[in-house]
């Protein structure tokens, strides 16, 4: 006599290979969001701290392009781009209005000299104040045009999947949760 055997799928193996490879999966995008946050503080202090930010920014464009839930907004009223380098804007505008103020400081000295030797001989100074006001008018240096600040300001987006330990995971995780549905419903279609 032989034994009628059956095979079965066994649906406990997907669902412990499904949950195992959630947590790390977890896990993993849980370490891609802290290692975005630490990056985007090293672009912060940078900015701050009137370091160079090339080199943060760069790294955090870099990881943030290449890894799954590293989203730069915080909140929905989070500011839009969320990277903005406002000390940096600041200390530029900040710097070209000084630039312009000792410009023109520098002109008006100089049309105090000019003005004196064009009017040596006038001691009352009556013709001096035109001349100083005409020659300033002509030659003052105007504001520069004012800064963007879009160049300041910068958004990068994190990828729906990488191929990192997070996105592997997560397609593992997947599967497997398909196979264990799959196998359940073979299992009661062979019943």
């Amino acid at each position: 006599m032989t034994k009628k055997t059956t095979s079965s799928l066994k649906p406990q193996y997907f669902l412990a290979i499904f949950l195992i490879s959630s947590v790390v999966c977890i896990g993993a995008l849980r370490t891609n969001n802290q290692n975005m946050i630490r990056l985007r503080d090293a672009v912060y202090s940078a900015d701050k701290t009137n370091a160079d930010t090339k080199q943060p920014l760069k790294n955090l464009q870099n990881y943030v392009t290449a890894h799954m839930n590293t989203n730069l907004s915080s909140g929905p009223n989070a500011p839009y781009p969320p990277i903005q380098l406002k000390y940096t804007y600041e200390r530029l505008v900040k710097s070209n209005g000084t630039a312009v103020a000792d410009a023109n400081n520098k002109i008006y000295s100089e049309a105090q000299k000019y003005c004196e030797q064009q009017n040596s001989t006038d001691f009352s100074g009556r013709n001096r104040v035109p001349c100083i006001e005409q020659y300033v008018n002509s030659h003052k240096t105007e504001m520069p045009p004012i800064i963007s600040d879009s160049l300041y300001k910068f958004s990068f987006l994190s990828p729906r999947w990488s191929p990192d330990l997070a996105g592997w995971s997560l397609l593992l995780a997947v599967s497997s949760l398909s196979l264990f549905m799959g196998a359940i419903l073979y299992n009661r279609i062979k019943k």
